[in-house]
């Protein structure tokens, strides 16, 4: 089985990308939804975020609200880079992530071991990962579109996207050194069936890696 990394900055398009790729036969996990799973009341990581980031990143029912935890790691709008506390988050969350990715990857190589696995996760690099996979595969998109992307999922003014999108890109390596690490990089930033093609472009390289 192949072991595939997705990878890229905020509002790529990684999401779109690895769906695609899911058509054409691979098998995917986000990195995002393990989190998510992982912040539920009771687990212990939930345990040390709000240990860490204090009760206030809680809704009222007690789950974590995405919105106040990502302003207590990234700092409240406005603030410098210096005010960030990505990385404390990270460290909390990471190592209990990658351990599920390691678990889902065993999983999908029993059940199909010729197959590709990819995992999409926005810190891959980051988080020390990448040498888990055997290919690397990084998704990249200009700053208007990531903007247009976020301030439609966030349902916020494109100004106001703007600013979130290049704020929470300082806290990410820039994509310059994502692409220096990749075996393939993805251009989103035009119209889908152009992505498109290029994800098919990759998946039959992939296909032909084992």
């Amino acid at each position: 089985m192949l072991k595939v990394g997705l990878t890229g900055g905020i509002a790529s398009g990684k999401s779109v990308v690895g769906q695609m790729f899911v058509a054409l036969g691979a098998h995917l996990v986000e990195a995002d939804r393990i989190a998510h799973s992982l912040m539920q009341p009771g687990e212990p990581v939930y345990n040390e975020v709000v240990r860490h980031f204090g009760r206030e990143i809680l809704s009222a029912d007690g789950s974590v609200d995405r919105g106040k935890l990502a302003e207590a790691a990234f700092g409240p709008p406005g603030a410098d880079k210096s005010s960030s506390r990505v990385s404390d988050l990270n460290r909390i969350v990471h190592p209990a992530v990658i351990r599920s990715q390691e678990e889902w990857m065993h999983a999908v190589s029993l059940q199909d071991p010729n197959g590709v696995a990819i995992v999409e996760a926005a810190l891959l690099i980051e988080a020390g990962a990448a040498q888990r996979f055997d290919r690397l595969i990084v998704v990249t998109s200009n700053l208007q579109q990531r903007a247009e992307r976020f301030a439609k999922r966030q349902t916020v003014d494109l100004e106001t996207a703007r600013a979130e999108v290049a704020r929470r890109m300082a806290a990410q390596l820039p994509d310059e050194e994502k692409i220096k690490a990749a075996d393939y990089v993805i251009d989103n930033s035009g119209a889908l069936e152009r992505t498109r093609e290029q994800v098919r472009q990759v998946w039959e390289k992939l296909r032909t890696a084992h």
